[in-house]
């Protein structure tokens, strides 16, 4: 994203259930936050000052014709339902990894999977090549993500990037941050469909402003797509060339090291278990294979042979025994895509997944 975390969305979702219109997406099983739901009457921001004078600010700062920002603004709509969206819910609900597993690793994703690998294997071969990156991590990824381009959202994003720049709820406990991350994605948006000349009414996405194959945020787009096929344009929505050449690009950026596994199997010595210490520093790797095992973590094999740090990566099942692995800095980066190690795993295990089921990759 780039991008909200996959546990805000999913909990934003509990807490809107009963007023958003159904529709399957990637973040829920039935109701949906990515469709808009109808509007009566929708608040144009055509004639609010504040929204006219942002118009005016952006534009100087951007380089950009003030009288095509305003125009652009003018056409944006409040959604009603974003706000609320958009707030913590009241309630949070119990993490459950092998519940958020079996909305993504099921056969119907697998399949879609083969499909979208066998279909530009070509492309993903090209991508590994330039940037290092595996194919089925890309392939994982667009598929958490979309479903392989089945669910890129339904709001037009220029209305949800609008409605969360001039009218954040206030209650949100962060909301001054997030208002203005929310105006630079507004400011980031235009931008991009001035340079690409698209024409910001119609692009579709998250609630969030999320667009595309690989729900990149306008600030994503902007920092790490890329046109990989050379046609002088960058198409995340319709090109398959740009979405792969894109994930690949963005995990380079994160420091993606060739070769290195994300994770590896972890069990306890409770004799020797510190587990204080092997959480205190959630999901960033870091500690030695020897500190490691000194606080309690015992790991054989490959793992003994890892030469970075490592991370313990906490898996809440609900009611049931936490599951637990061994984070690389592989796995660190994964989660800099989506800020979840539930993301993270589901992502690692579609990719492979789906690469089991390939006959014959390159």
């Amino acid at each position: 994203m780039r991008n909200l975390s996959l546990i805000l969305i999913s909990m934003a979702l509990l807490f809107s259930a009963s007023t958003q219109a159904a529709e399957s997406t990637k973040k829920s099983k039935s109701k949906s936050k990515n469709k808009a739901p109808a509007q009566t009457a929708a608040a144009s921001y055509a004639q609010r000052s504040d929204a006219m004078a942002w118009a005016e600010r952006m534009a100087q700062e951007n380089q950009l014709d003030p009288q095509w920002v305003k125009a652009q603004v003018a056409q944006a709509k409040l959604i009603p339902s974003i706000p609320k969206l958009i707030l913590p819910p009241a309630q949070v609900s119990q993490k459950n990894w092998a519940a958020y597993r079996a909305r993504f690793i099921e056969p119907k994703r697998i399949q879609a999977g083969v499909q979208f690998w066998q279909r530009h294997q070509a492309l993903l071969l090209q991508a590994e090549q330039t940037y290092g990156v595996p194919q089925w991590l890309i392939v994982g990824v667009i598929g958490v993500e979309t479903f392989y381009g089945q669910h890129t959202g339904n709001f037009r994003v220029l209305d949800a990037l609008s409605t969360l720049t001039f009218d954040f709820p206030m209650e949100h406990p962060r909301a001054k941050e997030r208002q203005a991350f929310f105006s630079k994605e507004l400011a980031q948006f235009l931008a991009i469909a001035a340079k690409e000349k698209i024409n910001p009414t119609k692009l579709k996405g998250s609630y969030a402003g999320a667009m595309g194959l690989p729900q990149f945020m306008p600030s994503s787009w902007v920092n790490f797509a890329v046109d990989f096929d050379g046609d002088k344009h960058i198409d995340l929505f319709n090109n398959p060339a740009d979405v792969i050449g894109s994930v690949a690009n963005y995990f380079k950026a994160f420091q993606w090291q060739t070769g290195m596994p994300t994770h590896y199997p972890v069990t306890f010595n409770r004799d020797q278990l510190d587990m204080d210490a092997l959480m205190a520093p959630d999901i960033l790797p870091t500690f030695s294979v020897n500190s490691f095992q000194s606080k309690g973590a015992v790991i054989e094999g490959d793992a003994l042979l890892h030469s970075g740090p490592l991370a313990l990566i906490e898996l809440l099942n609900g009611n049931e025994p936490p599951s637990y692995v061994a984070g690389t800095e592989n796995f660190y980066a994964i989660t800099r895509y989506n800020w979840s190690s539930y993301y993270a795993m589901a992502v690692i295990e579609l990719g492979q997944a789906v690469a089991r089921e390939i006959p014959s990759k390159p």
